[in-house]
C-alpha cells in the first residue's frame, strides 16, 4: 500500500469485533467497519446512529485497527458503505491483507468496480422499506455465486414482491438469495412456513447479534 493510498479518509462510525449475525457466514467472529452515512432512509432501519458523527481514520489507521483482533473475516457495512468514495480502495486494501472480505450495501449504489474478491452482499429495498424505488436493478446483472441477496420482508406483500423479483431475475440460479424478516415485525415462524409452503431454494435467516445482544450498537 502505497504512502497516498495509506493516507485516504473515510468516515467511520465505528470498528468493533462480534458474531456475525446474517449472511451464509453467520455465527463467525467478525470485525465490522461501519462507516458513517447513507443516501437511504429505510422506515425499519437500524443502525440510523451511523447516518452522522463517527471519525475520520486513514485506511493505516483502519488496518492497524483492525488487524488488532486478528480476524479471519471482515465485514465493512454502514449506512451505505458505497456512498464513501474511498470505500473501495479500503475493500482492496482488506483484501490485500488476507482477510475474508464481505460488503453489505443497500444495491443503490453501483456494486460493478467493486474489488472481485470481496463477497457482495446486496439488499434489495422491498416495498415497506419506503426506498423501493432507490434500487439499482444494473447490479443484479453483476451478481456472482460468490455474492449474496437479501431481501428485508415487513408482511407478505413484501414477500410476494420478492418472490417476483427473485423469479424474474432468477437469482437463486445466481447466488444465494436470502429473506429476512423485520426483527419485532413480520414473526419468522409465518415467513418460514410461506417459503416451505412455496418450496423456495432460499435461506431463512434471523438477525443472530440482535437475538444476543438485543440490538446494542458495537455488537
Amino acid at each position: 500500500m502505497s504512502v497516498v493510498q495509506s493516507e485516504a479518509q473515510l468516515r467511520i462510525s465505528e470498528i468493533f469485533y462480534s458474531l456475525q449475525g446474517e449472511t451464509s457466514r453467520v455465527g463467525l467472529p467478525t470485525v465490522f467497519i461501519r462507516l458513517t452515512g447513507c443516501p437511504l432512509r429505510c422506515v425499519y432501519c437500524d443502525t440510523a446512529y451511523a447516518f452522522t458523527g463517527g471519525q475520520n481514520m486513514s485506511l493505516a489507521e483502519i488496518l492497524q485497527q483492525v488487524s488488532k483482533y486478528a480476524p479471519r473475516f471482515v465485514t465493512v457495512t454502514g449506512g451505505e458503505p458505497l456512498a464513501q468514495k474511498n470505500c473501495l480502495p479500503l475493500l482492496r486494501v482488506l483484501c490485500d491483507a488476507g482477510y475474508q472480505v464481505s460488503l453489505e450495501t443497500s444495491g443503490a449504489i453501483d456494486i460493478s468496480d467493486i474489488d472481485a474478491r470481496v463477497m457482495r452482499v446486496v439488499d434489495i429495498k422491498t416495498p415497506t422499506s419506503g426506498e423501493v424505488a432507490k434500487n439499482r436493478w444494473e447490479n443484479l446483472s453483476f451478481i456472482t455465486r460468490h455474492d449474496e441477496v437479501k431481501f428485508v420482508l415487513g408482511n407478505e406483500a413484501d414477500y410476494q414482491w420478492a418472490q417476483q423479483i427473485i423469479q424474474q431475475y432468477q437469482l437463486t440460479d445466481k447466488c444465494t438469495v436470502l429473506l429476512s424478516p423485520v426483527h419485532d415485525g413480520l414473526n419468522a415462524t409465518h415467513l418460514a412456513e410461506w417459503i416451505l409452503r412455496d418450496s423456495l431454494s432460499v435461506r431463512l435467516q434471523v438477525q443472530l447479534h440482535k437475538i444476543l445482544w438485543n440490538n446494542v450498537p458495537g455488537h
